[in-house]
């Protein structure tokens, strides 16, 4: 009989346990949802808020893209987890007869996680030989913002830009990416190989 109502005490005493710490969250997480683990940007996320756009610069839509890719292929490399750039030596051809910074012109498309809103602009000092732009109608400009797309179906897909970047001649060009509170600068071979170390 005493071994019975052991029994039984050590039952309640574990659901009692049990009931209690289901009741236990903090404030902070009551009502939060579970993060998506497989997915670095979650597609219902609030997209961070990108700063103004700059004077003459280019902002692009959802409509602009041609189309989503379910990851970046060869030949790119993925910065701040939401943008991939080319990662190879992108050859530039003659696009002005000027000697500006819209000399050379090497096309790259440019991909960004949907559901990130992303700027991504010509590092301060090299406004006089870079520009970049993607998009239907694609103009050279030092700073592009890219709008976040929603996920649909594919959560994971990436959003492809075509356009590129305009230079003055063969250069590592450092361009700067913001997104989600990062801001990362990565350089890019436009007709002429990056240092390792840069």
């Amino acid at each position: 009989m005493r071994a019975a109502n052991r029994k039984w005490g050590h039952v309640a005493l574990t659901t009692c346990l049990l009931v209690a710490a289901a009741g236990c969250t903090s404030e902070d997480d009551a009502g939060r949802p579970e993060p998506a683990v497989s997915d670095p940007v979650s597609p219902g996320a609030q997209a961070a808020p990108l700063p103004p756009l700059s004077e003459g610069g280019q902002r692009l839509r959802c409509a602009d893209s041609i189309g989503t890719t379910p990851a970046p292929g060869e030949g790119y490399r993925v910065v701040a987890d939401t943008v991939a750039v080319s990662s190879t030596v992108v050859q530039p051809n003659e696009s002005s007869d000027g000697l500006g910074p819209t000399r050379l012109f090497a096309k790259w498309g440019l991909l960004v996680r949907v559901g990130a809103a992303v700027e991504v602009r010509v590092a301060p000092g090299w406004e006089d030989r870079a520009r970049i732009g993607w998009g239907r109608g694609a103009v050279p400009t030092t700073t592009v913002q890219v709008e976040a797309c929603p996920a649909a179906n594919a959560p994971t897909a990436w959003s492809v830009y075509t356009g590129g970047t305009w230079v003055a001649g063969p250069a590592c060009v450092p361009l700067v990416i913001q997104s989600h509170g990062q801001q990362v600068e990565v350089r890019l071979a436009i007709g002429a190989a990056c240092d390792e170390s840069t």
